[in-house]
């Protein structure tokens, strides 16, 4: 009998991407990304256009809110490329190929 032990790399750690407030892989950078513009779009706001504070809030969440409905919508939890699919289907349409027909039974009335 053989007393050498057998090491196998199984290479089980490089499949995830991890997660970072529980968002997968590194869309957490896309909150703090988001965050920082309405930082600065509410100091902006506050500063250089003398705007109220709760003008200055609503406008500054905007940045933060797209973002997060960016994430939450189109990557956290979906295959990759699908945010850039439905973009393009959204900007260009649904591509070209035959136009779908239902066929129709040929004792069908109508």
């Amino acid at each position: 009998m053989k007393a050498e032990l057998r090491l196998t790399d199984t290479n089980a750690a490089s499949d995830s991407a991890g997660k970072t407030w529980g968002l997968e892989g590194n869309l957490f950078w896309w909150v703090v990304s988001g965050l920082g513009v309405g930082i600065a779009v509410f100091f902006v706001m506050v500063v250089a256009f003398k705007a109220g504070l709760f003008l200055s809030f609503g406008v500054a969440a905007l940045p933060v809110l797209v973002c997060l409905s960016y994430i939450l919508l189109l990557r956290q939890g979906k295959p990759p490329g699908y945010d850039r699919d439905v973009i393009e289907r959204f900007a260009s349409g649904p591509g070209f190929g035959p136009d779908f027909v239902t066929p129709k039974h040929p004792f069908a009335k109508g």
